[in-house]
């Protein structure tokens, strides 16, 4: 990844003169040994997002924005909490310490909206990320960093139609995050057979297979069982296999053990959102708006995803998804 930085910090700063060629010459150098590749003042970035614990996909939008702000000098602050309101304390109190920039995840924009207004109105700029695309503008924000989830969840659709699936279970492990809705409205949208919500309670893994197990018995006919996390795609797996259903399991996102599952067939395909370029590029725009007031998006959201990923795909990333950037 240093090597990566260097290279293109190096062709984006080089220029024409012999001074600034010098110049990206000392940012590669200092980006290759880890050092900040960038002069400005040591300013201080939060994130706040709705990842609960033990949540791989958070870890990996972490990496990226660690390694971002690593590079442009940032003292990078994360919480999280999958409850709402303990968001919004998270959020008022990077306010109250006066933060530089703030990063936030919308699952649930409504209990999050009067705190993002006051970060606004005290002058800090607010990246989100993730989740909220429709309400980001609206809200204040400078962009929005993700994937429309509807779009995503169109791509899901439209992926098991070429599959040849006719009935399809989309599995919720948390109510009232709109991202996840979305998901599956969205895949509801384009699947020519019909799909049906499974809630289920995300914290407790034993009770989710349970629960996509006993569906799966009561309804044989069930041929795609789709997740909303990497996280439950083995659960999904294993209440398979234990309701002796030939479903195919399907999911939103990349870690190392969906990949492995895409590559042996134990999952049919994952929908990659690159989270690692969530969290870097929210660190980077926020940068760039400190450093010299630009803003990415033109009013629209910046999409990472989707890419639908299968287990030719997996084998090709599986570099990136070991070193947890993919």
């Amino acid at each position: 990844m240093g090597a990566v930085l260097a290279a293109v910090l190096g062709a984006s700063l080089a220029g024409c003169s012999s001074t600034g060629g010098k110049r990206a010459e000392e940012r590669a150098r200092a980006a290759e040994a880890g050092r900040p590749a960038v002069s400005t003042p040591r300013w201080t970035f939060a994130m706040v997002t709705h990842a609960g614990d033990g949540d791989t996909f958070w870890d990996i939008v972490q990496k990226g924005a660690k390694e971002a702000a690593a590079k442009d000098n940032i003292n990078f602050v994360y919480s999280h909490d999958d409850q709402a309101q303990q968001q919004a304390q998270f959020v008022q109190n990077a306010i109250d310490q006066k933060v530089d920039g703030l990063i936030v995840s919308l699952a649930k924009p409504d209990a999050l909206k009067d705190v993002i207004g006051k970060a606004v109105k005290a002058g800090i700029p607010v990246v989100t990320v993730n989740s909220g695309s429709a309400q980001s503008a609206e809200y204040g924000a400078l962009t929005h960093i993700g994937q429309d989830e509807g779009i995503a969840g169109e791509a899901v659709g439209t992926e098991l139609n070429k599959r040849g699936r006719k009935k399809a279970v989309c599995v919720l492990h948390e109510q009232g995050n709109v991202g996840h809705e979305q998901r599956c409205a969205g895949a509801k949208k384009t699947f020519a057979g019909s799909m049906e919500n499974l809630y289920v309670e995300g914290t407790n893994m034993p009770s989710v297979q349970a629960s996509i197990q006993a569906k799966l018995q009561a309804d044989p006919s069930v041929d795609a069982i789709v997740t909303l996390g990497a996280p439950f795609a083995p659960t999904a797996v294993k209440a398979k296999g234990a309701a002796g259903s030939s479903a195919e399991v399907d999911t939103f996102d990349l870690n190392e053990s969906v990949a492995r599952d895409l590559k042996s067939g134990a999952l049919g395909f994952a929908v990659d959102q690159q989270p690692y370029l969530q969290g870097y590029e929210a660190v980077d725009l926020l940068w760039l708006n400190r450093y010299n007031a630009d803003v990415l998006g033109g009013g629209r959201p910046v999409l990472t995803g989707p890419q639908i990923v299968t287990g030719t795909e997996a084998g090709k990333l599986e570099e990136y998804i070991k070193r947890g950037t993919r």
